[in-house]
């Protein structure tokens, strides 16, 4: 069992920046692949930014040169660093530690707000 906890979010205004932070437990971090993802109310949840083993990255189309997400290693830890916020980014945003083939954990998601 992987446990996964976000932290970070909160409300903000058009065009701030927050930062979200992700540590999901066990002593191969390293090989995890991790990824942040979103679901706005009366939305699927979609795919924002995701970082392998190896640190390839991918974003979603919406958040590109935005976004950037990393991960530190030593900490266990993913940050999802968000800027030029928009309202159509509020969501509840959660975390996914893909442990191996068939073991995926999910933290219990960090709301952000933007609006003034």
């Amino acid at each position: 069992q992987v446990h996964v906890v976000e932290s970070g979010g909160g409300l903000v205004q058009p065009g701030g920046s927050l930062r979200l932070s992700c540590t999901a437990s066990g002593s191969t971090f390293r090989l995890y692949d991790m990824g942040w993802y979103r679901q706005a109310p009366g939305k699927q949840r979609e795919l924002v930014a995701r970082i392998d083993s190896s640190g390839n990255t991918n974003y979603a189309d919406s958040v590109k040169d935005r976004f950037t997400i990393c991960r530190d290693n030593a900490k266990n830890t993913v940050y999802l660093q968000m800027t030029s916020l928009k309202p159509e980014d509020t969501a509840v945003y959660s975390c996914n530690a893909d442990v191996s083939v068939g073991f995926s954990y999910w933290g219990q998601g960090t709301q952000v707000t933007v609006s003034s």
